[in-house]
């Protein structure tokens, strides 16, 4: 009797058991349903996209393998001249594969208050830009650019906010961020050349 009613217990948990899978939704339900899932965080700039000077819109990641410095620029500020030292730079290096990219911001001094083809025109007439340049960007506040709202939320020394127009980020070629330099520090300063040189020299 007793291992009768055993059996009958086992049967009718078992039977409820395959009941409540039946009726179970399966586990992608909620992205059926249209309940978003959280953003996968992103691990590198070149995860992002920028549209360029005048252009459309380019995946970053069509810049892995090559070492980048990625600058917010300015065409009215008293830093405006270091164009002149990026380009430069990205002249001797670019064969190494070195590359600059630009990022026209009109945040601090209202100091780009020009049109986009103003803004290419400037560059090309006074300093002979040819590395690349893309559209004008916040980089400030909750409007930022993606590419600088993941540049500021990098840990310190790294991350913060933008301090001013002129602002560098070096990438090596795995497209991981290891250096910033602040506006004063001039794109041929020999601590910021040193470290671009050995990043060239790392196998890409």
């Amino acid at each position: 009797m007793f291992e009768r009613r055993r059996v009958g217990t086992a049967r009718v948990c078992k039977l409820l058991a395959i009941g409540l899978l039946a009726v179970a939704p399966p586990a992608s339900a909620s992205e059926s349903a249209g309940v978003a899932t959280p953003e996968a965080p992103r691990n590198s700039p070149l995860d992002l996209e920028a549209r360029r000077l005048g252009g459309d819109s380019e995946s970053l990641e069509r810049y892995r393998g090559q070492v980048l410095l990625l600058v917010n620029t300015a065409s009215e500020c008293g830093f405006t001249p270091q164009y002149e030292g990026l380009q430069a730079l990205y002249h001797e290096y670019r064969d190494r594969g070195f590359n600059v990219l630009g990022f026209p911001s009109n945040d601090f001094g209202s100091q780009e208050p020009g049109s986009e083809a103003e803004i290419g025109a400037f560059c090309r007439a006074n300093y002979g830009v040819d590395f690349p340049m893309f559209g004008k960007v916040r980089v400030l506040g909750d409007d930022a650019h993606p590419l600088y709202a993941y540049l500021g939320a990098l840990p310190a020394p790294l991350g913060g906010p933008v301090k001013w127009n002129f602002e560098k980020y070096l990438v090596d070629r795995e497209g991981r961020v290891v250096a910033r330099y602040n506006s004063r520090v001039k794109p041929r300063d020999a601590a910021l050349v040193a470290e671009l040189e050995r990043l060239l020299d790392e196998s890409p």
